[in-house]
């Protein structure tokens, strides 16, 4: 088989061919660890390695690089974003990347409502090309961020609105691909391609006129979303003969997309969104086919164990989200207030505005997602995960199912596309041990037999794959099956393309992903709470990425979201939280990766991450990369030489405290630009980059001045400890100064801590994880006394604070001090909510513009701090991103242009678009830092604007200046 010989390739053979394709092609040739490492798995269970991996230019190079393939025996794998859930965009031989290159809308025809795209264009860009227009393509998977046009072909992709528009192969007009043989085909209705080209491949019409029969009675009816399979019955006479349609959900078996026209609908002016309560899931779905009559757009399902804290869904156990269209926004929300009426739940609710109706779809969209990690941290996966029964039985198919898991020990969360019948599910299916994988198999052959006998479709939206091919003869027979095998030797005789999947697939419970990963507990210097229970286990938190690629949105956003700054800037899939992620299970397997935590390839991956943590938040199902790098680099330098930045950087608490006394003279040789340039060569810093000014005066030293001139009694119920972090104490005490005139204001007694404390975040960050352990303790013994008082920690620097709640606990795992000290930790705003719920700050009445920092919108939240600006007049909403200093990060030698890059995804453009008038909020200094060096504009902690508001008397601290 091809998939054999793929396998068994020589490193001669294999640069033989490397060499071959670089001649042969214009676009990136790349064989190396990783680029092979990072396409090893999609979004499924499975895993296979490749050779390498090819980003064509063009339908040339494709035909090009097959012709090599073809030529050295090697299988080819088209690839979009990685996103499906069966094991299809995995593959050994040559993986094609469409996503580089070949990624553009080539036309558009609104008069006709046609589009011509490349494979590789993200669907999102199609959307927002066609939007000027009133047009949208109607199918749109959760992924519609980042899934492909082309990879939406492969699989026949539906999403939630299939009800109104459909699947994709109801949206596709014609098709141009090229065979592993080298035919270029055009397909589109009828046998014969367009004049001077090719239609069905040689062969293909006498196989389908043969068994015409077979495909007239072989494939189920009324079942809107089966896509199990070759859609054979297409080739029908009385249906059109439709080549393209056909092809649809073929799964990179027969051929190469080069490029596809397709149908575009109108898009409704507006929407409105009836969200209906309902005791279960089976009730829910029991209800969802009654509510076709009424022609929605979506009727989306999710039950209660899939929404994390409140998010504003009407009462009940599990939910129907009913989208509606109209002209207007009063005849959408007419429609969805008649389905309110019509649908008898427990409880329901109309959402109509813009934002609304985003966060709670966003509820559903990363459900994918969520669905993998129960709340008690229970893994789960998608070992069964899109069956479709026609929707009338979906209700009593879900009973069943859910009797099945009860009798095979298993728990999984149905959601999905309840008005079509398809539902998703992740079930926590023990895919390490050799029992569990055989309890897995067991139960996909008797769950298979249930959608079958209700008239079902093993697969409703993600394509068979590796996942349920096997499985096939279940829902089709024997003979059909083997029908599916002659048409693949038809179009594909040597077997190249994408070997083990559909025809004479691979079995379902081979190539799981997790077989390569070490049994044993790795050890590690994190504690990782949340995987792996007591102690933790790395393997199971690299394990938490299962490939979703929301981390794979191109910039600029247009959401609060902050994850993933640095694969915005550079589009490269190894700087993604994904890739990063899946080289790190690479380095764990070490089949690929090799070396282990010496790897060169995760380090080159892990040097763009900026730790900004917005995975940890924004990832659906919370990978920590920040963490994950600090791990990393921690063993990676451990007994070795660091890079200069880190000795600098790294320790810049230290280096700060032994320069205070000398902060003047500091700062005068900071202004000489030879001192100043051989400063920052010795270490490591960024030519560009301005270094900071030293206060000074520290504001640990004002405040302990301040203090011993106030006489009043403390309260423990109006007393705060005021942290007073390194960014603050040396080189922002004018944010510490303006936050104790604003809490005394407000009647807040202030208490410092006795000694100097740090947080450690430095030396975390730069993975100097014995060092930061260190320091951790030493602080811990400075405040436990006033840990004692039970009064909140008061952080003005966000990422500090994110470090006290995250960092400080999960690294001090044996100490009960660092748990109470991270439970303390209060942002400044919640502070003044907690310790001064009746003070009414200055009421200032003017727009704001800025950045909310990325640690505090992934770990400690902006609730408060919005609540705090409302009330203050302070009116606009700040920007989300990471400003793309992130610490240390922008400040290193080689970072610059990213970090640059980061800046202009939200924050220079937020900026730049504000009035003169505008208030420029940034409370992080890395945040005002980067400001203020890259477009001369000074943000402020909103202490700063509250303290002015509030008249002046504390001083000013200096600025930061260019050097």
């Amino acid at each position: 088989m091809a998939e054999q010989r793929g396998a068994a390739r020589s490193r001669r053979e294999t640069g033989e061919l490397a060499r071959a394709l670089t001649r042969a092609v214009r676009g990136e040739v790349d064989f190396s660890a990783a680029a092979r490492a990072l396409m090893t798995m999609d979004a499924s269970n499975y895993r296979r390695v490749p050779v390498g991996v090819v980003a064509p230019r063009d339908a040339a190079d494709v035909a090009a690089a097959l012709e090599v393939c073809r030529t050295h025996g090697v299988p080819v794998v088209p690839r979009g974003a990685g996103t499906s859930i069966a094991g299809q965009a995995t593959g050994i031989g040559v993986v094609l990347d469409f996503t580089r290159h070949m990624n553009a809308v080539v036309a558009v025809d609104a008069e006709a409502r046609t589009a011509v795209v490349q494979p590789g264009v993200v669907l999102d860009t199609l959307r927002d090309a066609v939007r000027p227009d009133g047009l949208t393509f109607g199918p749109d998977p959760s992924t519609h961020s980042r899934c492909t046009l082309g990879g939406m072909i492969g699989n026949n992709s539906c999403g939630a609105h299939s009800v109104a528009w459909g699947t994709t192969a109801d949206n596709v007009r014609a098709l141009s691909v090229v065979t592993y043989g080298g035919a270029e085909l055009h397909l589109g209705q009828g046998w014969d391609g367009p004049p001077g080209s090719h239609g069905a491949p040689t062969g293909l019409r006498e196989l389908v006129d043969r068994n015409l029969a077979l495909l007239r009675t072989g494939y189920p009816d009324g079942l809107p979303r089966r896509i199990s399979g070759y859609a054979l019955d297409a080739l029908l006479p009385e249906k059109g003969v439709d080549l393209a349609r056909s092809f649809c959900g073929s799964e990179g078996t027969l051929g190469v997309l080069t490029e596809a026209s397709v149908r575009l609908v109108d898009a409704p002016r507006a929407r409105a969104l009836a969200v209906l309560g309902y005791p279960d899931e089976s009730a829910a779905a029991d209800a969802a086919a009654g509510l076709l009559a009424h022609r929605p757009l979506t009727v989306e399902g999710m039950a209660e164990d899939l929404v994390r804290g409140e998010r504003g869904l009407p009462r009940g156990g599990a939910w129907l989200f009913v989208e509606t269209g109209g002209g207007t926004a009063a005849e959408a929300r007419a429609r969805a207030e008649d389905i309110v009426r019509a649908a008898d739940p427990l409880d329901g609710t109309v959402v109509d505005d813009p934002a609304g109706m985003r966060a709670l779809w966003r509820v559903r969209e990363d459900a994918a997602g969520t669905a993998t990690r129960g709340a008690d941290g229970a893994e789960a996966w998608p070992g069964w995960e899109d069956c479709a029964v026609p929707p009338a039985r979906l209700g009593a198919y879900l009973r069943e199912f859910r009797a099945l898991l009860t009798a095979y020990g298993l728990r999984g969360t149905p959601y999905g596309h309840f008005g079509d019948g398809c539902i998703h599910v992740r079930i926590d299916f023990d895919l390490i041990s050799d029992g569990g994988v055989r309890a897995f198999r067991r139960f996909s052959q008797e769950v298979a037999d249930l959608v079958v006998a209700h008239g079902g479709s093993l697969s409703g939206e993600h394509g068979d794959g590796q996942a349920r091919a096997e499985l096939l003869p279940k829902m089709y027979g024997d003979e059909l099956v083997a029908l599916f095998g002659r048409v693949k030797d038809v179009w594909d005789p040597a077997g190249g393309m994408n070997p083990g999947m559909l025809a004479r697939p691979s079995r379902l419970d081979a190539n799981l992903r997790f077989s390569v990963l070490p049994r044993e507990r790795v050890d590690v210097a994190f504690g990782y709470p949340h995987d792996g229970g007591d102690g933790g286990d790395f393997s199971a938190a690299v394990r938490r990425c299962v490939g979703v690629a929301k981390c794979r949105v191109a910039g600029p956003s247009s959401g609060p979201d902050v994850m993933c700054p640095s694969f915005r800037a550079t589009g490269e899939e190894q700087h993604s939280t994904r890739g990063r992620a899946r080289l790190l299970h690479e380095m764990l397997a070490g089949e690929v990766v090799h070396g282990g935590w010496r790897s060169h390839e995760v380090r080159d991956a892990l040097d763009l991450c900026l730790s900004c943590k917005g995975c940890r938040s924004d990832c659906p199902v919370g990978v920590d990369m920040a963490t994950y790098k600090a791990e990393f680099l921690h063993h990676h330098y451990a007994h070795r030489v660091r890079p200069a930045s880190h000795y600098a950087m790294g320790r810049l608490p230290q280096w700060l405290r032994a320069a205070a006394p000398y902060a003047r003279l500091v700062n005068a040789a900071a202004r000489v630009r030879p001192l100043a340039a051989l400063a920052k060569r010795l270490g490591g810093i960024a030519p560009e980059r301005a270094l900071p000014l030293l206060a000074p005066q520290t504001f640990r030293s004002w405040l302990r001045d301040h203090l011993a001139t106030r006489t009043e009694v403390l309260t423990r119920s109006r007393t705060a400890v005021l942290w007073p972090d390194t960014f603050t104490d040396h080189l922002s005490p004018s944010v510490g100064r303006a936050a104790v005139k604003v809490m005394e204001s407000a009647g807040i007694g202030i208490a410092l801590p006795p000694g100097p404390v740090c947080c450690g975040l430095t030396y975390v960050s730069t993975g100097q994880l014995d060092r930061a352990r260190t320091v951790m303790r030493r602080t811990l013994d400075t405040v436990e006394p006033l840990l004692d008082l039970g009064v909140p920690v008061v952080v003005l620097e966000p990422s500090c604070a994110a470090a006290l709640k995250t960092d400080l606990p999960e690294l001090l795992t044996d100490d009960p001090r660092a748990a109470r000290l991270a439970a303390s930790v209060r942002t400044f705003a919640q502070a003044l909510e907690e310790c001064a719920p009746d003070w009414e700050p200055p009421r200032l009445n003017r727009p704001v513009a800025g950045q909310t920092h990325c640690h505090q919108h992934a770990v400690l939240g902006d609730e408060a701090e919005r609540r705090l600006r409302e009330r203050a007049g302070l009116e606009g909403e700040l920007s989300g991103g990471c400003c793309g200093l992130a610490g240390n990060f922008g400040f290193e030698k080689g970072h610059y242009e990213v970090s640059v890059a980061c800046a202009e995804d939200q924050l220079l453009p937020a900026v730049r678009a504000a009035g003169q008038s505008t208030e420029i909020l940034a409370d992080g200094f890395s945040c005002r830092t980067q400001l203020e060096q890259l477009e001369g504009r000074r943000g402020r902690h909103l202490a700063e604007v509250l303290a002015e508001g509030l008249g002046r008397g504390l001083g000013e601290g200096p600025g930061i200046t260019r050097s």
